[in-house]
């Protein structure tokens, strides 16, 4: 079991006086406005160390504003404060034996103070208000890395991470895929809701198993002939008009192509392992597109809902006579 924390901080606001200057003896003047108090400061909590030797310390949703009294922590490993009110990262330099650190939705703007955090495999600051990619030079262990939710513009500083396997940046201001070549071990990567036009700059990742760019403004698939080993991929909320340029991804078993505007089905029948394809959203209104699917003998899972053929009477029985393999169609099971 995790640790918690007690106790509180003494920073509440001080009440503000009434003022009694309307007292005059002039009955035909107005009294003056009512004083606005200023703001109250936000209650936050201190952080207390109960047990010196736990290894995981719980301080999720504490309210806690400021990261202190950590110092007798000599065997932490992981250290969890998501949803408090930290808006500066310190008071860690002697948790060199963290494994795990989380503050994910706080309010920190700048990624600092962590180089003495030797061991740290795991790092979450999601949801918070960052906009450079600094201060991981010394995180050689890092596996995962968590930022998404902030207000990044620009992928940087990540290349000398050689361990790294995930690396999360989804809903920034990111308008290019670019500086990732020294990251050949990693195997996820997430790149939804920002503002890329183009996919590019991914031939050294060979090693990447999912790849998350859906919600961009990307126009064409293409740049993916290295990533042979890919087994998810995500590209819904774009603006496609094709499936191309896909020769290579023998592996996928999931192809996310909803929201774009496909009128075809093609280039997917190499697509051995295929088992869910979604295709929601689109504009495909043959039949003869459905029927070039039958190949894919895998096919377990298709979303075709929100198309022209979709709105066919026996669209259901046709897509199970056409595909028998099917165990859903849509987000209904297949009876």
């Amino acid at each position: 079991m995790a640790d918690n924390v007690n106790g509180m901080v003494d920073n509440e606001a001080n009440s503000v006086p009434n003022e009694n200057s309307n007292e005059n003896n002039s009955g035909d003047k107005s009294p003056p406005p009512p004083v606005t108090p200023p703001p109250a400061e936000v209650e936050t909590q201190e952080i207390i160390v109960i047990n010196e030797n736990t290894e995981e310390l719980d301080l999720n949703h504490g309210r806690i504003g400021k990261i202190e009294n950590l110092e007798p922590l000599k065997r932490l490993e992981r250290l969890y404060l998501r949803w408090n009110l930290i808006k500066k990262i310190e008071g860690l330099d002697t948790l060199s034996t963290l494994v795990e650190l989380e503050l994910y939705d706080n309010q920190i703007t700048v990624i600092e103070n962590l180089d003495n955090l030797v061991n740290l495999e795991v790092l979450d600051l999601s949801f918070n208000r960052i906009k450079e990619i600094t201060g991981l030079d010394n995180l050689l262990n890092l596996k995962k890395l968590f930022l998404s939710s902030n207000k990044i513009t620009e992928i940087k500083n990540v290349k000398n991470l050689p361990k790294i396997e995930l690396l999360e940046l989804g809903d920034n201001r990111i308008r290019e895929i670019k500086n990732l070549d020294g990251l050949q071990m990693l195997k996820q990567l997430y790149l939804g809701k920002n503002k890329i036009s183009k996919i590019q700059n991914l031939e050294a990742l060979t090693n990447l198993e999912i790849l998350v760019l859906q919600s961009n403004r990307i126009t064409k698939i293409e740049n993916l002939e290295q990533l042979t080993n890919l087994d998810q991929l995500y590209i819904s909320e774009n603006g496609l008009d094709a499936i191309e340029n896909l020769d290579y991804q023998v592996k996928l078993q999931t192809l996310d192509l909803a929201m774009n505007r496909i009128t075809v089905i093609d280039n997917v029948r190499h697509m051995v392992h295929l088992e869910e394809l979604w295709l929601n959203d689109n504009q495909i209104s043959e039949w003869s597109s459905v029927e070039y699917l039958q190949e894919n003998k895998n096919l377990t899972t298709i979303y075709l809902e929100r198309n022209p053929v979709a709105s066919d009477p026996s669209y259901r029985r046709k897509l199970k006579l056409i595909l028998p393999s099917l165990q859903q169609i849509d987000a209904t099971l297949c009876k």
